[in-house]
């Protein structure tokens, strides 16, 4: 882990993330006969949104697993996520309101990294539109570039961005009014896992796994965690709390600073 806030994963952490998600993936294939006993809700609408350079091939396995829990899950369709273009800012607010209008019923929203921040700003934009929001290893409480390991390729692709956006982000301050889930991992080497953590509240909460980042989404413990959040009954949250023969998957969650500025606004009503 890194030594100081200010900085980004260490270097090994860095260096071994595709490795990691391999063996993560490996894990997901072990664990795939297990997954009829994962929680399962209502089968409402759920889309999904990938991370930086990614696109719906990497949310596929948890979109798979999602669709024979019941739920109608959606990738975004929007190709790689370069950042917040145009087609990207507009798309994922059109196809929200698209699902929210043919299934008259609010949507929950799971995003990847810089996908859980669009999940986040989506939640603001449109809070009776989305049931709930569950982040990925999403550094939404990021303060410095220097606490990421993806801000040169992100800033390669700022000449299309038609969102441009200072540090802390701004619309941080602003709590969000539906119930949030941060899953993150003390093993992150993209981000700093400190960046993913929320402030706990009455439907606000972080989850600990531990994964790496280019394996959140299909990690057998981060997939446990959604099915489980998504299971709950619409209109009620409980905070998140693993069966018993999973507690060893599900360290302890960190609490941010109370230094930090950013922990002092909140983000749950």
């Amino acid at each position: 882990m890194a030594a100081r806030q200010d900085d980004g994963p260490a270097l090994p952490l860095y260096l071994t993330e595709p490795g990691r998600a391999v063996g993560d993936y490996g894990l997901y294939l072990a664990a795939k006969p297990l997954m009829s006993i994962l929680p399962r809700g209502d089968g409402h609408p759920v889309l999904v949104l990938p991370g930086l350079l990614a696109d719906d091939m990497s949310t596929r396995a948890l979109r798979a697993v999602l669709r024979k829990l019941g739920y109608d899950a959606h990738g975004w369709g929007l190709g790689r996520n370069i950042g917040p273009t145009a087609s990207c800012v507009k798309g994922t607010r059109d196809l929200l309101d698209h699902l929210a209008d043919k299934h008259q019923r609010p949507v929950s929203l799971i995003g990847w990294s810089l996908g859980g921040i669009f999940a986040r700003d989506l939640a603001r934009r449109s809070p009776d539109s989305v049931r709930q929001v569950v982040t990925l290893g999403s550094p939404f409480r990021l303060a410095r570039h220097s606490q990421s390991r993806a801000t040169k390729v992100f800033d390669r692709f700022s000449h299309l961005h038609v969102e441009h956006r200072t540090l802390p982000l701004e619309s941080e301050n602003t709590p969000l009014t539906v119930p949030a889930t941060s899953i993150y991992s003390h093993y992150d080497g993209i981000v700093h896992w400190q960046t993913c953590l929320d402030t706990p509240g009455e439907r606000c909460e972080n989850i600990a796994v531990m994964a790496s980042h280019l394996g959140l989404g299909h990690h057998p413990a981060s997939i446990w965690a959604v099915a489980d959040r998504l299971a709950q009954r619409e209109g009620t949250w409980q905070a998140f709390k693993a069966p018993m023969f999973l507690r060893p998957a599900f360290p302890k969650p960190a609490v941010p600073s109370a230094a930090d500025p950013v922990a002092q606004h909140g983000t749950a009503a």
